[in-house]
């Protein structure tokens, strides 16, 4: 179902206004300010983030609101002591979207999405008040893959990529670490650079290496809790099962559930 431009412009300033109403009447709103909400903001993200990789669209619509209130709280927040309103957040970024898409608001030719992110980048490193360097805004603070992904990304904006996945990369990242023993410093720096390599992997396949992360995370862990609940179904207490007995359970488990 769709909504015209006007439905939509009257649910959002409704939005706004029970925004403006909780913040005045509720006393846990009125209490926030920028550093107690962006924690919620963040948890937000990652559930929308879930939602989206979870393909049900009821829960990626309730998530996305979520964040939208997010945007109207920290919008008001700012307009409450005159740094700008939700109007320009929104005018701003419209702007901004503009400016950085060239190729379709400009005269710039493009020849894929590559470039279109490449010419993104260099747009941002023109923009006034931006820092400035390869790796200018880059927050040190993002889950490690995405962080590793933001590097790889500017890296190759400015010109240090290679054509390709770099499968040769991952397998040569994977046999110094098998080649490191005992070495726990060593196998710090050469697992790092495992991990650096599988990001990068996830980039040139255009996988997101955290969503997918936790994709494999969530398969696994659901996999070992319909081993405990076999177990369970067959009079077993998991916590008292040797290691080889849980082994025996998970592999039956694996068997009935077809994985």
């Amino acid at each position: 179902m769709s909504s015209d431009p006007a439905a939509a412009a009257a649910a959002v300033q409704a939005l706004d206004e029970l925004t403006r109403q909780l913040r005045v009447e509720c006393p846990w709103d009125r209490e926030q300010d920028e550093r107690s909400i962006v924690p919620h903001t963040l948890e937000e993200a990652y559930e929308l983030a879930d939602a989206a990789n979870s393909g049900d669209d009821g829960k990626l619509l309730d998530e996305l609101g979520d964040v939208l209130f997010q945007v109207h709280f920290l919008s008001l927040l700012l307009e409450e002591r005159g740094g700008g309103s939700l109007a320009e957040v929104a005018d701003h970024t419209r702007q901004k979207l503009i400016h950085r898409h060239p190729h379709i608001f400009g005269a710039v030719e493009v020849a894929d999405a590559g470039e279109v992110l490449r010419n993104w980048d260099q747009i941002k490193q023109e923009e006034p008040g931006r820092e400035r360097g390869i790796f200018g805004e880059v927050p040190e603070n993002l889950p490690g893959p995405l962080y590793a992904r933001k590097v790889q990304r500017r890296a190759a904006t400015a010109g240090l990529d290679v054509d390709g996945v770099p499968y040769e990369v991952l397998e040569t990242a994977l046999q110094t670490l098998k080649a490191v023993d005992s070495d726990r410093d060593a196998a710090f720096t050469a697992l790092g650079d495992l991990l650096f390599a599988a990001v990068d992997v996830a980039r040139k396949l255009k996988v997101d290496p955290e969503l997918s992360l936790r994709s494999s995370a969530t398969r696994y862990r659901a996999r070992i809790e319909a081993a405990e609940a076999l177990a369970a179904a067959e009079g077993l207490t998991w916590a008292t099962l040797t290691e080889e007995q849980k082994l025996q359970v998970y592999a039956r488990s694996m068997l009935q559930n077809g994985a």
